[in-house]
């Protein structure tokens, strides 16, 4: 985990109770496809297995590195438990190779640093809640200058669960003094969909990311922004879940 501290007073601009915003990176800020591919099929290329399409891998990407590497080995979704030692091997290649390789060729979304810079504006504090591993996630945003607009980084490895179990909204919450239920939680992904709503915050989904093949109009969320930039609009017309609850007390 990093925290930064750079909001300390919650003091925020916006008009309708919202105290954070957590953000997913994988196909949310940045799309990291290429550098997660090409580790991927390195990884199967070390175990004597033919390269996958990228196409495919991407389908892949959403619940972690270790499950990403196990569809790569299985070629598919639905991966069974691979030999423990074909795995072992992969999983040191592909880690290895990912981590020489890091933002190689990751691309920051159209509206992603104009979205960041106005919810600092706001004076919001965010998080970013990623099922990438913690060690992974911080040196790939500096590396792509985002860490500057971020006071918190919770991993795939931070706590003992990951998205799309709640624990690392509600733990990014409690890093950065935020109530859940006033927290905005931003993805591409079911695992976001799912983390935010059971955390009791609400959230909405960008279009353009991953999601494991699936349109992202099949996700239970509160809307469907097409940048970070109209997720902060969606933000400023929409009360949190915790007002909700309090209005129809």
């Amino acid at each position: 985990m990093n925290t930064t501290n750079r909001n300390t007073n919650n003091n925020t601009n916006n008009a309708n109770g919202w105290q954070g915003v957590l953000l997913d990176l994988d196909g949310t800020l940045l799309d990291t496809l290429p550098d997660l591919a090409a580790s991927a099929n390195e990884s199967r290329r070390a175990v004597g297995m033919p390269l996958l399409d990228e196409s495919l891998i991407r389908t892949f990407v959403g619940k972690g590195a270790d499950n990403l590497i196990k569809r790569t080995l299985a070629g598919n979704l639905d991966a069974p438990e691979p030999d423990a030692a074909i795995y072992e091997q992969a999983r040191a290649v592909f880690f290895e190779h990912y981590r020489a390789t890091n933002g190689d060729r990751a691309v920051m979304y159209p509206g992603v640093r104009q979205g960041l810079e106005e919810l600092m504006a706001l004076g919001l504090p965010m998080a970013v809640v990623t099922n990438k591993p913690h060690d992974f996630s911080v040196p790939l945003l500096e590396r792509t200058g985002l860490m500057a607009f971020i006071d918190v980084v919770v991993g795939g490895d931070t706590c003992a669960k990951r998205k799309p179990d709640p624990e690392p909204i509600v733990f990014a919450c409690q890093q950065l003094g935020i109530h859940p239920g006033a927290s905005l939680t931003i993805g591409d992904s079911i695992n976001d969909a799912l983390a935010a709503r059971a955390a009791g915050g609400a959230v909405v989904a960008v279009p353009y990311g991953y999601n494991e093949g699936n349109p992202v109009t099949d996700l239970p969320v509160d809307g469907i922004v097409d940048t970070i930039v109209h997720a902060v609009a969606w933000l400023q017309t929409n009360p949190t879940p915790q007002e909700q609850s309090e209005t129809l007390k």
